[in-house]
């Protein structure tokens, strides 16, 4: 049986292995608790977020090999390094992406609208958007995932569902999808809510509790999303399992079928996942939006039981702890926009800071690279400390991506 001891960060060693941590686990650089001190840069990284650990004093190497084969109790302590690194810089990408993602957003709402009316789906312009799509986030999809931050939430549903597609490609990019499968993927996640162009408006837009008849009638976009799609032509078939299939609970109690996990497609689980991180991420009729971190410390607590606990942890993992597009503060009392995800070093961002020490707007907006402190070059005062809601100290995104704040850098 385990011995745990609890121990100041001071006394950790190399071989040591951490079970417990003093705060929450998605406050820190680690995707989950417990994890094996490989090198005293494991440790640095452990005493820079924590006073005191668990230790599992009984901890043998065997154990990290039978766990670290896909049963998800245990992972490495350094944070994993992307196999798909960046083509191109976050600046070239962000200017080749605009307009296209301007253009993407525009043209969703046209399809969303046209269906509205009683149109057919235009399935070839959709394909072509979502093509679009998968060639950014192939080059870098930081570029895109910093655009998708941006909301209006008077355009919610189209919005959402063009942000589906673009988390849902840079996913699958993770997971090691082809070039194929990553635009199946994002036409998943295009397509997925279409079925809520044949719910009232004022269901769909009801800024408080739904009614039991009213529940019932939203419940059944996943059927008219189906009967849509099986009635336009030249879609993929997985579109039209995933607008059924994509409120189904691993633990069989979704709607509409109260499937079991083993009946659910690989598509309509990760497109549940992605679904819910984005609608909780944005501000609604109803809802304040949710952090990044707070959203998925909620899919976290729901995995094995709402959500597939393998691609849950993965889509954790993807994400990271501050994604591009984050606004975040530093321990130094300084506020800015995340730029561009390290994922090497998950904790240490590039980051543009727009407010002082004093959460006074600075004269000229710099970018600092975060990983300078794992070198020692920067001090540690630039580590993040807090991830806020858009809006927070009065800086909001969409104001920002006006001014061409990526683009100058």
């Amino acid at each position: 049986m385990s011995k745990i001891v609890k121990m100041h960060v001071g006394e950790l060693r190399v071989g040591m292995f951490v079970s417990k941590l003093d705060k929450d686990w998605l406050d820190t650089p680690f995707i989950m608790q417990g994890f094996l001190l490989e090198v005293q840069d494991d440790i640095d990284i452990v005493s820079e977020y924590c006073e005191s650990v668990w230790v599992d004093t009984d901890y043998k190497e065997t154990k990290l090999s039978a766990n670290s084969s896909g049963d998800g109790t245990a992972s490495h302590a350094k944070p994993s390094n992307d196999a798909f690194a960046p083509e191109v810089s976050i600046q070239d990408e962000h200017r080749k992406a605009y307009k296209a993602f301007r253009q993407a957003r525009s043209l969703t709402k046209t399809l969303l609208d046209d269906i509205r009316l009683g149109g057919a789906l235009d399935g070839a312009q959709a394909r072509d958007m979502v093509n679009d799509c998968v060639q950014s986030v192939i080059r870098h999809p930081d570029a895109l995932l910093w655009m998708a931050k941006i909301r209006d939430e008077r355009e919610y549903t189209a919005e959402h569902c063009l942000n589906v597609c673009i988390l849902a490609i840079a996913f699958g990019r993770q997971l090691g999808f082809d070039e194929a499968e990553l635009h199946n993927l994002g036409m998943c996640g295009l397509l997925h809510d279409v079925g809520k162009m044949r719910v009232p408006e004022e269901i769909v837009d009801k800024p408080a509790s739904l009614t039991p008849k009213e529940m019932r009638l939203m419940k059944a976009h996943t059927v008219h999303g189906r009967n849509l799609l099986l009635a336009s032509s030249n879609i993929y078939n997985g579109a039209i399992d995933v607008a059924y299939s994509h409120h189904e609970r691993i633990d069989g109690q979704g709607y509409p079928r109260k499937l079991p996990g083993h009946g659910i497609s690989r598509f309509s689980r990760i497109i549940a996942i992605v679904d819910a991180y984005d609608a909780m991420t944005a501000d609604r009729c109803y809802s304040r939006a949710k952090t990044s971190t707070e959203a998925l410390k909620i899919i976290y607590n729901e995995k094995g039981k709402h959500f597939d606990e393998a691609l849950a942890l993965k889509f954790i993992e993807t994400i990271g702890l501050y994604p591009a597009g984050s606004l975040v503060e530093l321990y130094s009392g300084e506020v800015g926009i995340v730029v561009e995800s390290n994922p090497r070093l998950r904790h240490l961002p590039r980051v543009i800071l727009l407010l002082d020490e004093e959460k006074q707007v600075r004269e000229k907006e710099t970018i600092k690279d975060l990983a300078y402190i794992e070198t020692g070059e920067m001090p540690r005062k630039f580590l993040i400390k807090q991830v806020w809601r858009d809006g927070s100290f009065g800086i909001r995104l969409r104001e920002y991506q006006k001014k061409g704040l990526i683009l100058k850098h």
